[in-house]
């Protein structure tokens, strides 16, 4: 014999979606705190402090606005947030692919200070052609040969955010400049 569920009441609906049947379960993790959620962020990734700020700002008191400021001070003090560390986390997650243009502007976005910026800028600098070259060779490999072609990899590299110069000697010929690299 086979068991079935007993049959429905014939005359009785089913109950409609309302409020009752949609109700939200009440979360069994326990709420955390504001440092709390701001080391489970720094413990992913690295993050500048104006970045971490606009992530925190919804579960900030507000009864007390300073508690945030207190709070990222506080983990500057102890190391766990650090605007040097996040700059070059940035560098190296980007540096293979993107141009010093579009670096520097990322840090300047995420409010890097001045010298932080100068400093990596500087460091970019001096790779740059290596990296420019590394990045075409990839996407195209050979010279164009139609000012079409041409056009296509200076807008490609432009759009990776590196320097025209780099650019124009790039796109000019491979073999012309092998040698600075």
């Amino acid at each position: 014999m086979i068991n079935r569920r007993p049959p429905r009441a014939p005359n009785v609906p089913p109950p409609p979606p309302g409020d009752e049947a949609v109700a939200v379960k009440p979360s069994r993790k326990p709420t955390l705190s504001l440092k709390g959620r701001a080391l489970s962020y720094l413990a992913r990734r690295e993050y500048s402090r104006a970045e971490l700020r606009r992530k925190l700002a919804s579960y900030a008191d507000a009864e007390d606005p300073e508690a945030l400021d207190r709070l990222l001070d506080s983990l500057e003090r102890e190391r766990w947030l650090s605007n040097e560390r996040f700059a070059e986390s940035v560098v190296n997650r980007r540096a293979s692919r993107m141009g010093t243009t579009r670096i520097v502007g990322e840090l300047k976005q995420h409010q890097v200070d001045a010298e932080t910026v100068a400093a990596i800028s500087e460091q970019l600098r001096e790779t740059e052609l290596a990296r420019a070259h590394a990045v075409w060779q990839k996407k195209f490999g050979e010279v164009a040969t139609t000012p079409e072609a041409r056009a296509k990899q200076m807008r490609f590299l432009a759009a990776r955010g590196f320097s025209r110069t780099v650019i124009s000697k790039i796109v000019r010929g491979a073999d012309e400049f092998s040698d600075d690299i």
